[in-house]
């Protein structure tokens, strides 16, 4: 884990948003992170030094002029024991003092004696984060080399006002400390990866449709590692409940033509993983009005036509990617199946797993997976989502290392 034993620096500052910093420090914690905490005068306003430090584990620190800490010059020490400083909320006037080098309290102080990296997530009312003095200390925080997460766009705590201000999410700038923080190498840095995700849903009328049990786990995780790699990733994503990843492009499509055309339109590319489950026929002739039940009873006839095949599309494109991955879910003869399927769509590798009802993966959060190539079969064990994701990741660097 990219957290473990690294000791993050947390400025509280004052503002509403404060209150998330309470669950930002537990996320950073689970993640086996050591959260030293600094709250400004201003932030004991929102949230208490007692629930801090309970969630922190953790002395909170609060007074420049601490007869105990600057005994040893603490606000250096501090500045300095550390590996990130992170501060959430960061409010204007914070960033006002970094921006100018002023220093009056502790946290004012620490940033400036600081050389670890500095992390801010703005959050303030809208007209603030838009006001010109604000944009010009974030522009010059920005020069300087401060790093931000967020703002977000969303409802602010005065009722009735919506805009760009709300602090980032807990896990968003958790993600982000990930990042800064990840020194671990990047084999597929300069790669470009297409990926499909999800299901596709193809409509009978206008409140139906053909569709699967896809949920887009293993497609997001796949996204979600391959960037962690180094790689440049656009993910075509039909309908799920999934948050887009971090860090990825992401195209969102409905319908099988749209993943296509979103497919193609982002060639040339060195990888595609093409994980989606997409509806292999279609209404021929979709109803623009719902279809009603007959008085007589009879059932309506639907008349089916073949979907695109995107992944032979792709294995036999003119810029066809160099790296090209298929998924078969398949509930008999798996390995058969997707030997048969590896051959007939042009790809590289197929993905083959046993969707069977009696297993429970299609739509969960495990798999059990085998890699079918030309030459060999790879059967692996019953490994979560995000496992499977980063052992695929590791077999596509080793492949294209080895071109």
């Amino acid at each position: 884990m990219i957290l473990t034993d690294k000791r993050i620096l947390l400025i509280i500052s004052g503002g509403i948003a404060a209150y998330k910093s309470l669950d930002l420090v537990r996320r950073l914690r689970e993640r086996g992170a050591v959260v030293i905490p600094i709250m400004t005068k201003a932030a004991e306003e929102f949230v208490t030094l007692l629930a801090v430090g309970a969630l922190a584990a953790h002395k909170v620190h609060t007074d420049l002029f601490s007869r105990d800490d600057e005994v040893d010059v603490g606000h250096i020490r501090l500045a300095r024991d550390c590996d990130l400083v992170l501060v959430a909320p960061a409010t204007a006037d914070l960033m006002a003092k970094m921006a100018n080098g002023l220093a009056n309290d502790l946290a004012s102080t620490v940033l400036l004696a600081t050389e670890r990296p500095v992390l801010m997530a703005p959050a303030m009312n809208p007209k603030m984060w838009s006001n010109p003095a604000v944009s010009r200390n974030a522009s010059q925080l920005l020069i300087d080399g401060v790093h931000f997460v967020g703002p977000m766009r969303g409802e602010m705590a005065e009722g009735g006002e919506a805009g760009t201000g709300r602090m980032a999410e807990p896990l968003d700038i958790v993600a982000e400390v990930e990042a800064l923080l990840d020194t671990a190498p990047k084999p597929l840095a300069g790669k470009r990866a297409i990926v499909t995700s999800g299901p596709t849903h193809e409509p009978i009328d206008p409140v139906r449709y053909i569709a699967n049990r896809s949920s887009g786990t293993q497609g997001h995780a796949i996204a979600a590692a391959l960037v962690k790699s180094g790689a440049d990733v656009t993910l075509v994503s039909g309908p799920v409940t999934l948050a887009d990843p971090r860090g990825v492009k992401v195209i969102h499509v409905e319908r099988a033509e749209e993943m296509r055309d979103a497919v193609l339109a982002s060639l040339p590319a060195d990888i595609a993983v093409m994980v989606a489950a997409v509806a292999d026929w279609r209404v021929a002739t979709r109803s623009d009005e719902k279809i009603k039940k007959s008085a007589d009873g009879s059932v309506p006839s639907l008349e089916f036509t073949e979907n695109p095949d995107i992944l032979k599309t792709v294995g036999h494109h003119e810029k066809r990617p160099k790296l090209v991955i298929g998924f078969a879910a398949e509930t008999n003869d798996v390995e058969t199946n997707a030997t048969a399927k590896l051959n007939r769509k042009g790809a590289d590798l197929i993905v083959a797993n046993d969707v069977s009802p009696e297993t429970g993966i299609m739509g969960g959060k495990r798999n059990r997976v085998a890699i079918i190539s030309r030459d060999s079969v790879d059967r692996w064990p019953d490994l979560s989502k995000d496992e499977v994701a980063d052992r695929l990741v590791t077999l596509i660097a080793e492949k294209l290392a080895g071109a």
